[in-house]
């Protein structure tokens, strides 16, 4: 692995020196940044995949339409088959749209604007001229976008993966230098076990950054909700299946209850009807009774679209994240929300 490591530094290298002289470009303003002019808050990351950006922008949605605030989220539509800006209706699939931005418009439905567009430029401007009702933008990794400047940027770092113990693409995760935290404005540790106080200030001291602007997140695994409204009450095994980057914690949550037998499938993977008999295939003989299949939420959205194939043998595992110090947290975002 080492050796790896070290015949793929050169790479490592090249990748740095082009995206520094990016970032150069935009620091000096020779590329210009557009401001949002509405409030606008950036969910993002400096690494590749598998911080929780999904779950931490479904916490930001719910907070404010609690707070009867118009929220629209703007992304990419990570793995769709098309191109340009798109609105996100419930009827849409995966494939139209990404599994992200269609579990955000499945779960809210019109309490919340979804845009899908690769150029986050293009996608706020339709924002202003289509929703002018709209307080407020939740980009969702769009960090490295840019051209368009959030007026709060979040970024996310897995607690057993942290960015301060990373390198740069593709020795390591990092798409930048650690150093660019510097255009960060608040950053969440996910997926952090419960740990002291002690801990987490030592933890804090990696980053460089101003400790009060430093959280940490947890997930919270919610009651297992059936599919199809019947619904079984004495599970004892269960067929996990994900498609996502890192299920582990899933996966631990489960066994802990619950004899798993897990398929796993690549991140973002696009299921087809093969995949779900062989799926099935395996749930008629991975256990004798008891059984059920569970999915991810985000899973589901790649899978609704077999909802004939798919029975009362299956379930998807809500999430919830808790940060610590919520008020604090909710203080500062409303803090932003509310300045002139």
């Amino acid at each position: 692995m080492e050796k790896l490591r070290f015949l793929l530094f050169p790479l490592s290298l090249m990748f740095w020196i082009i995206v520094s002289f990016r970032n150069w470009l935009f620091n000096n303003n020779i590329k210009k940044s557009s401001e949002i002019k509405k409030k606008s808050i950036c969910i993002g990351n400096l690494s590749i995949g598998g911080t929780g950006k999904t779950p931490h922008v479904d916490l930001l949605i719910e907070y404010f339409i609690n707070q009867n605030i118009k929220v629209c989220t703007l992304s990419r539509g990570y793995g769709r088959s098309n191109k340009g800006i798109k609105e996100v209706k419930k009827s849409d699939t995966a494939k139209d749209v990404g599994d992200e931005p269609l579990m955000y418009k499945d779960k809210y439905g019109e309490k919340i604007n979804v845009i899908v567009s690769e150029n986050r430029k293009k996608g706020v401007e339709y924002i202003y001229k289509e929703f002018d009702e709209n307080q407020i933008i939740i980009l969702d990794d769009a960090f490295q976008h840019r051209r368009i400047k959030a007026g709060l940027n979040i970024i996310i770092t897995d607690y057993n993966n942290r960015f301060t113990k990373d390198f740069i693409l593709p020795v390591g995760n990092l798409r930048e230098s650690k150093k660019n935290i510097k255009r960060a404005d608040v950053i969440i540790i996910s997926k952090s076990p419960k740990i002291g106080k002690l801990e987490e200030e030592e933890i804090k001291r990696e980053f460089n950054f101003n400790p009060n602007k430093i959280f940490f997140s947890r997930i919270k695994y919610t009651e297992l909700k059936a599919i199809e409204k019947t619904k079984n009450e004495t599970i004892k095994n269960i067929l996990l299946v994900t498609g996502i980057h890192y299920p582990t914690p899933l996966l631990n949550h489960l066994k802990q209850k619950y004899s798993v037998t897990h398929m796993k499938y690549k991140d973002h993977h696009t299921f087809t009807k093969n995949d779900i008999k062989k799926i099935h295939k395996k749930f008629d003989t991975f256990a004798l009774d008891n059984k059920i299949i569970v999915t991810t939420e985000k899973d589901y959205m790649r899978l609704k679209q077999f909802d004939s194939l798919i029975n009362s043998n299956w379930y998807y595992q809500p999430i919830k994240i808790e940060i610590s110090e919520q008020e604090k947290f909710n203080l500062m975002i409303n803090n932003y929300v509310n300045q002139v």
